[in-house]
């Protein structure tokens, strides 16, 4: 007679059996590398759009049936809205393109790793592939500070493929924030420029009067 298992072996068994499938993914997904790549490819062309308007580039794009259905880009800034994320912005456009919320035979592909919104939108869109450029330390929830994508206690869990065109995904940003970092240093000299040219002035006029 066979021993009846307990609850904390069968909660063993079943996580073995999901980081099995999720190991047997991950694998048909790098044999199909090439394929991914494409769709992250228009994710970057979508970042340089955010990019030319100042905003931090990441783009998005949701891919059915091998027919890209939504776009989007960070426009946060330019829309002065906390909602104005790459991803929530191609998941609006692929709902409308299927007429459904549920997004449930379709992949994400983002250049960067989706904050504790976009993830939340991922999940609450039943979006059951997910692939990442480079990862996001400091907000990233798809593993990086917390991951809400593979959260076994939702009703819902991504597959999640990391590092997708990383160094190109990667590059992107670092150029952004290099570029800042040096536009912000240019004005604020500018500004001690002007700054010390009004002083000057206020100087001079002082010693006018007083003569």
């Amino acid at each position: 007679m066979s021993r009846i298992r307990t609850e904390e072996e069968k909660q063993a068994a079943r996580r073995m059996t999901r980081e099995k499938q999720k190991e047997d993914w991950l694998q048909q997904q790098e044999e199909k590398r090439s394929g991914h790549e494409r769709y992250m490819k228009e994710a970057v062309k979508q970042a340089k759009k955010a990019a030319a308007l100042g905003e931090v580039p990441i783009g998005c794009v949701i891919v059915q049936e091998g027919k890209i259905i939504g776009r989007g880009y960070n426009r946060r800034n330019t829309d002065k809205s906390t909602l104005a994320h790459a991803e929530i912005a191609a998941i609006r456009r692929a709902s409308r393109a299927v007429g459904d919320w549920r997004l449930e035979d379709c992949a994400l592909y983002v250049t960067l790793e989706p904050c504790q919104m976009c993830a939340g939108a991922i999940v609450q869109a039943r979006i059951p592939e997910v692939f990442i450029g480079c990862m996001n330390p400091k907000a990233g929830c798809a593993g990086s500070v917390y991951n809400l994508l593979e959260e076994p206690a939702f009703n819902h869990q991504a597959q999640v493929f990391r590092g997708l065109l990383e160094e190109e995904c990667s590059q992107l940003m670092k150029g952004f924030f290099k570029d800042l970092r040096l536009r912000t240093g240019r004005e604020r000299q500018e500004t001690a420029k002007t700054e010390g040219r009004r002083e000057t002035a206020k100087t001079e006029g002082r010693q006018e009067t007083e003569s």
